[in-house]
């Protein structure tokens, strides 16, 4: 069981800082909620509980922390916030993908979706989770997924214009 934990950390850690970090334009607290959703997920699975889908649960973990972060914070970042944490030198080479003018183009683009579109989007372009994926860690049906995903497409496709 820790043997197989300590595998699906490795694979999934980096995804889950970035993920983390995509949603909360804070470099330090995506780390904390990276860490967090693991220790979580060990928490569950040592208390017996049986995972089918790690790569969902985690995700699902995961976002349940950052809706958590977002209830306490009350207030959403500003693009000028997120360049402040995370756009300046970055420390390790998981960060490095943050740097440079497309980073900051894709984000300030991404900033005037609603959060419903922009979680998909993320979720399935950036994360690549499968639609039943995605369905499992927002809790929503897979058809909901593909309707959000078309139309966040459609709405960013309209601001890229």
């Amino acid at each position: 069981m820790r043997r197989e934990y300590l595998k699906s950390y490795e694979e999934f850690s980096d995804a889950i800082f970035r993920y983390c970090y995509l949603r909360i334009s804070d470099r330090d607290r995506a780390q904390d909620l990276m860490q967090e959703t693991f220790l979580n997920a060990w928490g569950y699975i040592k208390n017996g509980n049986k995972v089918l889908n790690f790569k969902a649960f985690i995700y699902r973990t995961a976002t349940n922390l950052i809706v958590d972060e977002y209830r306490r914070r009350k207030k959403n970042m500003s693009l000028d916030k997120l360049q402040t944490f995370g756009f300046d030198k970055a420390s390790t080479d998981h960060e490095a993908m943050f740097n440079g003018q497309i980073a900051r183009e894709v984000i300030e683009f991404m900033e005037k979706l609603d959060d419903k579109y922009k979680e998909v989007l993320l979720l399935k372009f950036v994360e690549d989770l499968s639609y039943k994926e995605i369905a499992e860690v927002l809790g929503i049906t897979e058809k909901n997924v593909s309707v959000r995903i078309s139309r966040g497409s459609k709405k960013l496709r309209k601001i890229l214009r």
